[in-house]
C-alpha cells in the first residue's frame, strides 16, 4: 500500500483483518475482539519513510473467548494477508485482556437471577428490575479464587423511571463479585443496611431545574474566508506548525511528527504525543469499596466511547471534524462521526508594548488551533484537548464533566465521602493522567535538565540578599529521572539538544511546564500503588524503545502491578543526549462540592511544552495587527 504509514484504519483493512484471523482459524462462535487497532512502525522504520514508499500495514488485535477465557494476542498484516505473530495469554501472569461492552451488559442478566443479589435487594425493598447494575473493574487483591479468572465488581443504583438518572440513587453497603466467563455471581457483600437516597437528580427535567434562563445573548464566532489550517489525508498544516493526527481506542487522539517552519526550515519538536494512561483511585476504604480504581485506558479503552461531536455544542466557530473507524466486538467495522474536532480561537494578547520614548504603541492577538475529542466512561465525560501557539508553545487539557460516581450519606457521616445532597455522598477520589512525549527538539539526540528557582543567602555577593538563581540539574539516568513536581521552587524540566545551538551558543530547548498538583495519594504499600506506579511522580523519562508504550504495562486488567514504568526503568539506561520519552502524570485530586451535583461543571486541567532558547528570538513578529473592530496604528 501507499498510504502514509501513520494514517488511521479504514473500515476495509477491519474486515480484511477479520476475513484473515478467521482463515487461519482463530475465530469461533465465543470468541471476542477485545481489542484492535493499528500497530504503529518502528520508530526507525517511520524516519526512513518516504512518500510513495509501500507500507506494510499491521493491526494488533486481542482476542477474548467468551466460554472458556483463553486470550490471545495476535499481529495481523491486512498488507499481505498473513497473522504474523501470535502470543497466548495466561491472565493469572500477564493480566486479562480489556472489558468489553459486551460483559458490562452480562453482568445485569447475571445479577438479575442471582438470588444473594435478589435476597439483597428485598432487604431493602427494592426488586432487581429496578435496580441497575453498575460493573467495574475488580483490580487485583491476589484473592486465591480469582486467580486466572475473569472477575468484574458490580455496584447497584435504584432508577424510579426509565429517563431518571441513577447516581442519584445509590444502593449503598452492597457489592457483587462476578465471574465473566462462568457467568455466576461469586459472592456478594451485603455489609450495610443504608436509607437509598431519593431525591432525584435530573438535569434534563425542567421540573427539577426550572426554566432555562432567556439572559444570554447568541455569541457568533465566523472566519468569512475559512480556517487558516488545511487538513489534507491526516496531514496538519497550520501557520508554521505542522503534524499528523491519529486515533486508537485505547489512548483516542495521537498527534505524530510535530514540527515548527522557523526561517524556512521544518525543526521538529515532538516525535508523538498522546494521553497513554489514566487512573481513578477512589479513597473509601470500606469492606464495599476499597476496590474502587479504574484505568480508563487500558481496563475499559476509552477511546471506542469517543463522542460524536456537534457544532454550536461541542464546537464552536469554523470545524474541520475527523470520523474514525474502529471495530466493535465481533470485528466489524463501526464508524464514529465526527470523533476529532480541529478549528482555530482567538486566545487574547499575543504581545502588546507602549513606548513611551519610541512613541509606539502596538498589539498583536494570540490565535491557537485546538484538536480535541469527548469520550464517556460510564459517570464521566472527558474532554482532550491540545492547542498549538503562533508562538511555538503546546498546550494539553483535560476537561473533566459528567456525574460524580456516588454512595448514600447515613447520619453519621462518612469521614471519606462528601455529601452533596441530602442522604447522597461522593467518595473522594483523583484522576491521573500520563501523557506520553516522544520528545525530538531538533532532532531525536536530547537530554532533560531539571531546574529550579533556588534563594542566595546574603553574603559575598550578595551583600543585600536580593539575588536569587537557577539550579540546573541533569537527569542523567532513568533512576535519576523519577521526579516530583516543586511549586516552591517553580520546578520545571527543559528538554534540550546538546548538538544543536542557537545564535548565543545555548542549546535549543522546550521546557515541560507542570501543574502541580498531587500524585498518587494511596499508600506505597497498596495495590493500587503496584498497579498505577506512574502515578507516583510527576515526571518519568526513558529512554525510547518501540514497545515501551503504556505506562502501566499492556494489560491492566487484573494485573498484580510493577509493569511498564518500573519494569523498564529498572535497567537506569543513560539518557544525556540520547533518544527520549517522557511521561508527565498530572491531573486532579477531587473532594465533591455540593456544586458539583447533579452534574459537574468542567475541571481544568492540564500542562504546556514551551519553547526555551529554541528560537534566536521571538518567532511572532511578523504576526500582522488584526484588521477587525478598532484596532489600527496610533
Amino acid at each position: 500500500m501507499t498510504v502514509h504509514p501513520l494514517a488511521m484504519i479504514t473500515a476495509d483493512e477491519v474486515h480484511a483483518a477479520r476475513r484473515i484471523l478467521g482463515t487461519a482459524g482463530h475465530l469461533g462462535p465465543d470468541v471476542r475482539f477485545a481489542y484492535l487497532g493499528p500497530e504503529e512502525p518502528a520508530k526507525a522504520d517511520l524516519l526512513a519513510h518516504n512518500p510513495g514508499d509501500l507500507v506494510d500495514r499491521r493491526l494488533r488485535v486481542l482476542l477474548l473467548d467468551r466460554a472458556t477465557g483463553a486470550a490471545s494476542s495476535l499481529l495481523v498484516s491486512v498488507t499481505r494477508g498473513v497473522v504474523d505473530h501470535v502470543e497466548k495469554l495466561d491472565p493469572a501472569v500477564s493480566g486479562q485482556p480489556p472489558i468489553m461492552v459486551e460483559e458490562f451488559e452480562a453482568v445485569q442478566r447475571i445479577l438479575d437471577t442471582d438470588p444473594g443479589w435478589g435476597k439483597a435487594l428485598a432487604r431493602r425493598g427494592l426488586t432487581p428490575d429496578t435496580v441497575r447494575a453498575c460493573p467495574l473493574s475488580a483490580g487485583h487483591y491476589a484473592y486465591p479464587e480469582e486467580s486466572g479468572r475473569r472477575i468484574i465488581r458490580s455496584f447497584g443504583f435504584h432508577q424510579d423511571h426509565e429517563h431518571d438518572h441513577p447516581w442519584a440513587h445509590p444502593v449503598d453497603g452492597l457489592v457483587a463479585y462476578v465471574d465473566l466467563i462462568a457467568g455466576t455471581v461469586i459472592k456478594v457483600i451485603d455489609e450495610e443496611l443504608t436509607e437509598v437516597p431519593r431525591e432525584p437528580g435530573n438535569f434534563h427535567d425542567p421540573d427539577y431545574t426550572g426554566p432555562a434562563r432567556t439572559s444570554l445573548r447568541p455569541i457568533e464566532i465566523t472566519q468569512p474566508e475559512g480556517p487558516s489550517f488545511t487538513v489534507e489525508d491526516g496531514l496538519v498544516h497550520w501557520e508554521n506548525w505542522s503534524l499528523r493526527i491519529g486515533f486508537n481506542v485505547r489512548e483516542g487522539l495521537t498527534l505524530h511528527q510535530i514540527s515548527f517552519r522557523d526561517q524556512g526550515r521544518d525543526r521538529p519538536v515532538v516525535h508523538r504525543a498522546s494521553i497513554a494512561e489514566m487512573v481513578v483511585p477512589y479513597a473509601d476504604p470500606s469492606p464495599v469499596r476499597f476496590w474502587q480504581n479504574y484505568f480508563d485506558q487500558g481496563e475499559y479503552l476509552f477511546g471506542r466511547f469517543t463522542n460524536s461531536l456537534e457544532l454550536g455544542c461541542d464546537c464552536l466557530g469554523e470545524i474541520h471534524y475527523t470520523d474514525v473507524v474502529v471495530a466493535d466486538e465481533q470485528g466489524e467495522p463501526a464508524t464514529i462521526r465526527n470523533a476529532i474536532c480541529m478549528h482555530e480561537e482567538d486566545y487574547g494578547v499575543l504581545w502588546k508594548h507602549s513606548d513611551m520614548f519610541a512613541g509606539s504603541n502596538e498589539t498583536r492577538r494570540q490565535r491557537r488551533l485546538v484538536i480535541s475529542f469527548f469520550t464517556t466512561v460510564g459517570n464521566y465525560d472527558y474532554g482532550f484537548y491540545w492547542y498549538l501557539y503562533l508562538d511555538g508553545t503546546i498546550g494539553c487539557e483535560c476537561k473533566a464533566t459528567g456525574v460524580l460516581f456516588t454512595s448514600a450519606y447515613p447520619p453519621e457521616g462518612r469521614e471519606y465521602a462528601a455529601q452533596v445532597a441530602p442522604g447522597l455522598a461522593a467518595p473522594f477520589h483523583q484522576h491521573l493522567f500520563s501523557a506520553r512525549l516522544d520528545m525530538a527538539v531538533d532532532g531525536h539526540t536530547n537530554a532533560v535538565d531539571e531546574i529550579d528557582a533556588v534563594s542566595v543567602p546574603i553574603g559575598e555577593g550578595n551583600p543585600y540578599g536580593n539575588a536569587f538563581a537557577r539550579q540546573v540539574t541533569r537527569l542523567a539516568t532513568e533512576s535519576q529521572a523519577q521526579r516530583l513536581a516543586d511549586p516552591s521552587r517553580g520546578r520545571v524540566w527543559q528538554v534540550v539538544n546538546p548538538r544543536v545551538t542557537n545564535r548565543l551558543g545555548a542549546p535549543v530547548g522546550y521546557t515541560l511546564i507542570p501543574e502541580p498538583r498531587p500524585t498518587l495519594l494511596a499508600d506505597p504499600a497498596s495495590s493500587i500503588a503496584a498497579r498505577a506506579a506512574f502515578a507516583t511522580r510527576h515526571l518519568w523519562v526513558t529512554r525510547h524503545a518501540d514497545d515501551e508504550r503504556f505506562p502501566a504495562g499492556d494489560l491492566i486488567n487484573q494485573h498484580p502491578g510493577g509493569g511498564g514504568l518500573p519494569d523498564w526503568t529498572a535497567a537506569d539506561r543513560s539518557l544525556d543526549g540520547e533518544d527520549i520519552v517522557l511521561w508527565h502524570t498530572f491531573g486532579v485530586t477531587h473532594f465533591p462540592r455540593t456544586e458539583d451535583w447533579p452534574v459537574m461543571p468542567v475541571d481544568h486541567i492540564g500542562f504546556s511544552l514551551k519553547p526555551t532558547g529554541f528560537f534566536d528570538r521571538n518567532p511572532t513578529l511578523d504576526v500582522p495587527r488584526s484588521t477587525g473592530g478598532h484596532c489600527h496604528p496610533q
